[in-house]
């Protein structure tokens, strides 16, 4: 079955900084607010019935039975309150142990439709919490952000948000605690290998670029870099655009860099991957009932010049999809670190009442049949970064994508002898 015109989302979506799009956003929001301040029951029942119909459990532990109990339990209660109501959802989600599928109230859900092409408030990192251990882990932080600029790196845990411990504090409730006024300061304490650092962060307004482009020397002839940060729905014009400037400069080939990229928009990561396959499968998703879902290159590829991609641990959900396209129908050499390993889909949905709830829908393989959830995707060729080279372009981000990038370096070595190859 081909992909249905449906917006879902390939990323990690508890974060303190994400875009959605929204699933059939509705005119029922008043009628629906009316019935909510009647009964704060309507949307606790809202909210079991879009999981009951539609929820994928990649554990295998979901109980129909006991979810139909929970449905009594929490609709037999009296509820004074919206907040109170709202406490009950987000206990009876819990019961799920998907971090992935959570509610939001309305300012969490309209924060969660903010176009990423937009400013920002905020100190800019990626979160998600870990399901096994229930940590509070950064998928990366947002390049140009204070989080980068102060060193918060790709999988340091986050152990106090200013005073208060994280232990068993939610994603949304992180959230809550990292935002705040531009010009205000939180300081989040990390727990990185052994080590236990302290970051004092200025919160700002962040201005995120998803793509950014340029020309690069190499002994064999100019080569395009291209850094897509995330998976907006602006990253497939930007990238679209991207190519034909490289192209017209008439670049040897090209390193498409993902590393710290967390995902986002499902149907970005497959229109970018048609601007670089000509044929073979991009992704296959798998409902509940077992309905698969494929999409396909379409021949319109924009260059079949050689391309090398840089991954790493930050590399989440959507960037793993295009990586593992790339990989899979071997038009791409993958050179890093391994990839953070989310191979679950979401679907993000407005309530009656204007809050929101993001629900696990499916699971995704790539086009070999590989499930990456929680394995992520290995690299053809391993570069992994020391923690002083980290330090030094966690602290230089203008570095990134230079000859002052060791991974950039290798990607270039290898760049360099597929196009010498190619021009045999």
């Amino acid at each position: 079955m081909a992909f249905s015109n449906r917006k879902l989302i390939a990323g990690i979506c508890a974060s303190a900084i994400a875009t959605v799009a929204v699933v059939g956003a509705g005119n029922h929001w008043a009628k629906g607010q009316a019935l909510f301040q009647e009964s704060p029951k309507e949307i606790i029942d809202e909210v079991w019935q879009v999981v009951d119909r539609n929820y994928v459990d990649s554990a295998g532990t979901f109980n129909r039975n006991k979810w139909r109990e929970l449905r009594r339990e929490y609709l037999s209660r009296n509820y004074k309150t919206r907040e109170e109501a709202y406490t009950a959802v987000e206990e009876m989600l819990k019961t799920l142990g998907d971090p992935y599928t959570r509610f939001m109230n309305p300012d969490e859900f309209k924060d969660m439709q903010i176009d990423t092409s937009g400013e920002l408030t905020g100190v800019g990192i990626q979160l998600s919490q870990d399901p096994d251990t229930k940590e509070l882990i950064v998928v990366s932080p947002i390049e140009g952000s204070p989080a980068a600029a102060a060193g918060i790196r790709s999988r340091d845990v986050i152990v106090r948000i200013d005073q208060k411990s994280t232990q068993g504090m939610s994603s949304d409730e992180a959230v809550k605690l990292i935002r705040g006024p531009v010009g205000s300061k939180v300081t989040l304490t990390i727990r990185r290998e052994n080590e236990t650092i302290a970051f004092p962060i200025v919160r700002e307004r962040i201005e995120i670029h998803s793509v950014s482009a340029r020309v690069q020397d190499s002994p064999t002839g100019p080569v395009g870099y291209i850094r897509l940060r995330q998976f907006s729905a602006n990253s497939a014009p930007e990238m679209r655009q991207a190519i034909k400037d490289l192209e017209a400069k008439n670049v040897k080939g090209y390193v498409l860099d993902l590393r710290s990229n967390p995902g986002g928009l499902l149907y970005a990561s497959i229109d970018i991957a048609r601007m670089w396959l000509q044929k073979g499968v991009i992704v296959s998703t798998q409902d509940r009932g077992g309905i698969s879902e494929q999409a396909s290159a379409n021949n319109r590829a924009l260059t079949d010049k050689p391309l090398v991609v840089l991954v790493d641990g930050g590399s989440a959900s959507a960037s793993e999809i295009l990586s593992g396209a790339l990989q899979d129908n071997n038009r791409a050499v993958l050179i890093g670190s391994k990839t953070f390993g989310k191979g679950l889909v979401q679907s993000v949905r407005p309530l009656g009442d204007g809050s929101g709830l993001a629900v696990t829908i499916a699971k995704y393989l790539t086009p070999s049949g590989r499930d990456i959830n929680k394995q992520g995707i290995e690299p053809n060729i391993v570069a992994e970064l020391t923690d002083e080279q980290r330090e030094s372009l966690s602290k230089n981000q203008e570095q990134i994508g230079t000859v002052s990038d060791p991974q950039f370096q290798s990607a270039l070595k290898v760049l360099t002898q597929k196009i010498a190859t190619a021009s045999k």
